[in-house]
């Protein structure tokens, strides 16, 4: 009774929002997700920068047509959601050359966004409300766990440590879950540690090879204001036979695991995912890429995983009243400023082939898909090295202090200019192997140097394809 009533709570209140959408004000709800240190917030933070600068950005219709004639912030329409903090991240870029701090919870930005239309009978100013929704992508896989009874979920992650390259990370985890028995009576302190130890075999995932990985929850790692709750106070537990005895330590295991779901995962896809319009997935392919085959064939399986999560399809005008879907999706492979730009096809094929299965489903439900290769703020510009006879297509930025290429370690004032290794033609050959693990040169580089103009307006932040992203997004709201 009470998941119906939620759910019915829930499609009331998508009526509520799309009645208002379709006859008094336009609004679009923009996700934008994506895995640890894909850059969220990067995005997001120069998507709102050249939405409100106005910069004339020639991929983005709106914008190099002219008829985009301004957007300000105004205040946003879930007063419960902590605001995107752009000021601040926008100052850490242009001033400070850093990078602002990553996404581990959920905010909100809303832009009121003034237009001409194209022409036609509906010619004439026009405003459409965006809504940026940022959210870690973590918290997406954790949508897989709503149909999962908790014997199940613990079968699967167990068996997960089986997965290439885990044995030694699991190891630690493992030889405390050999201590533990299902059927001892409930102990607090028991679960606090067999949790302790689950939370560190995640945070050796996340920090190894396979980054990507896929293994919920995701608010273990990223538990936000959920710190030290009992919902985050759980584990797998090994040789379970259902039904589990609720005063059993697998009782509480079971009961941690049910509230986690009821408390934590159902109401963000109720009063969050499930309201998105549009959604970008940002992807970290060439992380996956230097890390080895395993790494990609973890990557694949996590984007898969956050596709299913979506609710997708064309709208019409009853779903859109009751059961909103998200119309468009677009995964993009960022930090395309690492690679010279001829290479910048050849990622993009990675991309497609990794999201290939994820985007036959998407398709077919009437959603539009897409991918692109990009950098939301360019850090740094293409050059070239003599080596020899030999010339090398490189590039050229600030690596930041600390950073190291082979003998070499920066000071995080100097510029550089690093070959940093090519994809191969054929992404199917990055798979089988061809790019050796390491191989590839990726130091983290600093923003770019931006000045403010005579007016002492900020600087226009240089981007990739950011304008291509944005029209796939917006750009047919705004016609």
């Amino acid at each position: 009774m009470n998941s119906f009533a939620a759910r019915a709570g829930s499609a009331v209140k998508a009526f509520a929002e799309a009645s208002s959408d379709l006859l008094i004000q336009p609004t679009l709800r923009l996700g934008v997700t994506g895995l640890a240190r894909s850059g969220k917030t990067v995005f997001t933070t120069a998507l709102i920068h050249h939405l409100v600068e106005a910069h004339a950005l020639p991929a983005f219709a709106p914008a190099h047509e002219g008829r985009l004639r301004r957007a300000r912030p105004v205040p946003q329409p879930d007063d419960d959601l902590p605001r995107f903090p752009f000021e601040e991240h926008v100052a850490a870029l242009t001033q400070d050359r850093l990078w602002p701090r990553s996404t581990d919870r959920i905010s909100q930005f809303r832009l009121a966004i003034e237009y001409e239309r194209k022409g036609g009978w509906r010619s004439g100013p026009g405003t459409l409300m965006l809504d940026v929704v940022d959210y870690p992508g973590e918290w997406l896989l954790d949508l897989a766990l709503i149909d999962q009874s908790y014997t199940a979920w613990s079968r699967s992650t167990i068996s997960g440590t089986r997965r290439s390259g885990r044995a030694a990370m699991a190891a630690p985890w493992l030889d405390t879950l050999k201590g533990l028995d299902p059927k001892v009576p409930l102990d607090e302190m028991v679960a606090e540690r067999a949790s302790t130890a689950f939370k560190a075999y995640l945070a050796a995932l996340r920090a190894g090879p396979e980054s990507v990985a896929t293994t919920p929850p995701g608010r273990f790692l990223m538990p936000g204001d959920l710190a030290g709750s009992p919902a985050l106070t759980f584990a797998p537990l090994d040789n379970l036979t259902d039904p589990l005895d609720p005063g059993s330590l697998a009782g509480l295991m079971e009961r941690r695991f049910e509230a986690y779901k009821a408390k934590v995962v159902e109401p963000f896809f109720r009063n969050h995912f499930q309201r998105v319009d549009r959604q970008i997935v940002l992807v970290d392919v060439l992380a996956a890429v230097d890390a080895g085959p395993a790494a990609l064939a973890e990557l694949e399986e996590a984007l898969d995983s956050v596709l299913l999560s979506f609710r997708i399809g064309r709208n019409t005008i009853l779903s859109r009243l009751f059961a909103p879907r998200a119309e468009r999706i677009l995964f993009a492979a960022t930090k395309a400023d690492h690679l010279h730009q001829t290479s910048h096809d050849r990622l993009d094929a990675l991309l497609r082939l990794l999201v290939s299965r994820a985007m036959r489903r998407t398709e077919a439900a009437g959603a539009r898909v897409g991918t692109v290769a990009l950098a939301s703020v360019r850090a740094t510009r293409e050059t070239t090295i003599h080596d020899g006879a030999e010339v090398l297509r490189a590039v050229s930025g600030t690596p930041e202090a600390g950073e190291t290429v082979g003998d070499e370690t920066f000071d995080g004032l100097s510029e550089a200019a690093i070959f940093p290794g090519e994809l191969p033609e054929r992404p199917e050959a990055v798979l089988e192997g061809a790019v050796p693990p390491g191989s590839l040169r990726f130091p983290r580089f600093r923003p770019p140097l931006v000045k403010p103009d005579a007016l002492g307006r900020p600087g226009h932040l240089p981007q990739i394809r950011l304008d291509r992203a944005m029209q796939f997004l917006l750009g047919d709201k705004l016609s």
